[in-house]
């Protein structure tokens, strides 16, 4: 095996734990857990800029004769924004007219949303922090914006009237019996104070009911990302190319049900 193959090989298979951690953290981050956000924006918002460079990578070799692009050439093309990576990833989709099993394009609402925040997150605003401390920052921390853009979203399009209505009256009976032997003292990832028992269990709840979509929409752009790299290393082989790993069997974990993957916390 050559210095390409192994340089691909260890490439993917780096890009593959990255994302894996991605999806645990972004199931396990909460208002008492903020910290795991970052970690979650990090990995994934790497992991699919590495996965998509992989992508663009291939294309060009097929496209140029075997030739690798230069540094200058990916840096003008690509950079670090997710949302361009994406753009260039879906014209090979439609170059190569892959069809493929899970979503056709990243347009859903949630998956268009993510991608954003994860783009910005890579372009700088993981900063935030830094940002307001040296008085800087002059956009949404990111927390809030998927605070406010997905969680609160996918609970209000996703969870039935009934729940909702439950989680409400459990989080003011809890409110009555314990207010007067308990203090809450604790913010909400948009910053929001939380000071009351009904609004720590509200939270609680939320966070509960929506975790499982939004690794199923995470789950799902790191999927579509994947299909068209599949499609390329079919191209490769079946055309007798050039020698490049098996990425079916290094990104496999993303072409399970999706039915099951909501019942998964980790993939690997």
């Amino acid at each position: 095996m050559g210095q390409f193959f192994n340089a691909l090989l260890k490439e993917a298979l780096f890009t593959s734990e990255m994302l894996s951690a991605g999806y645990e953290q972004i199931g396990k981050a909460n208002f008492t857990q903020k910290g795991l956000y970052f970690q979650a924006f990090t990995s994934l918002s790497t992991g699919l800029e590495r996965l998509g460079k992989i992508i663009f990578i291939m294309d060009y070799i097929i496209t140029n004769n075997g030739n690798l692009p230069n540094e200058e050439y990916m840096k003008k093309e690509l950079g670090h924004d997710l949302e361009i990576i994406y753009l260039k990833i879906k014209d090979i989709q439609i170059k190569y007219n892959f069809k493929l099993n899970g979503l056709q394009d990243l347009e859903e609402k949630y998956c268009k949303k993510i991608l954003n925040i994860l783009s910005r997150f890579g372009k700088g605003d993981r900063y935030s922090n830094i940002d307001l401390l040296i008085n800087k920052r002059n956009y949404i921390d990111p927390i809030n914006s998927w605070f406010n853009e997905i969680d609160m979203g996918l609970f209000n399009d996703k969870i039935k009237k009934s729940k909702k209505e439950r989680i409400i009256n459990e989080s003011k009976f809890l409110n009555i019996i314990m207010s007067e032997i308990s203090m809450v003292v604790h913010t909400r990832e948009d910053e929001n104070k939380i000071d009351t028992i009904y609004e720590h269990n509200f939270q609680s709840q939320v966070y509960y009911s929506i975790e499982k979509y939004r690794r199923i929409c995470v789950y799902q752009i790191i999927r579509f990302f994947v299909e068209i790299l599949f499609g390329l290393q079919n191209y490769i082989q079946q055309n007798n190319l050039f020698n490049i790993p098996h990425f079916n069997e290094i990104f496999s974990i993303y072409f399970w049900d999706e039915k099951y993957i909501s019942r998964r916390k980790t993939l690997v």
